[in-house]
């Protein structure tokens, strides 16, 4: 069974996001780190731009596959996890702490409503 942590709200495509004061942090599910296997590289160029909710931020990259990284609010991407660059598993070891992949600026928290709780997206996995 994939770690939920009750503090977050999820995407449908496994994003989780946690706002913390003024802006907020995005990353992928362990389920999605697990599904993806070995993650290599984690691709955002986004920093500094505002995307809608839904739209695509960056790529997470694996031994298999390339995935596209949703938006799971609109905002400005503010900051990208460096340590990734040199530790693309932390996303596998720790998906929800330091694997975290971006901070933003949260546009519209009413949006926050739309995503899923941690028992809503327990039933979709």
């Amino acid at each position: 069974m994939a770690n939920i942590p009750e503090n977050l709200r999820y995407t449908h495509e496994h994003e989780w996001i946690r706002v913390e004061a003024d802006a907020a942090y995005v990353g992928i599910t362990d389920y999605a780190q697990s599904e993806l296997g070995e993650i290599v590289f984690v691709d955002v160029d986004s920093v500094g731009e505002t995307i809608a909710q839904g739209e695509v931020f960056g790529t997470v990259e694996a031994v298999k596959t390339v995935s596209d990284l949703n938006m799971p609010v609109s905002g400005e991407v503010l900051e990208f996890n460096e340590e990734l660059n040199d530790n693309p598993e932390l996303v596998n070891s720790d998906p929800y702490g330091k694997g975290w992949m971006i901070k933003i600026s949260v546009n519209d928290a009413a949006e926050l409503d739309s995503l899923l709780d941690a028992s809503g997206y327990a039933a979709i996995i």
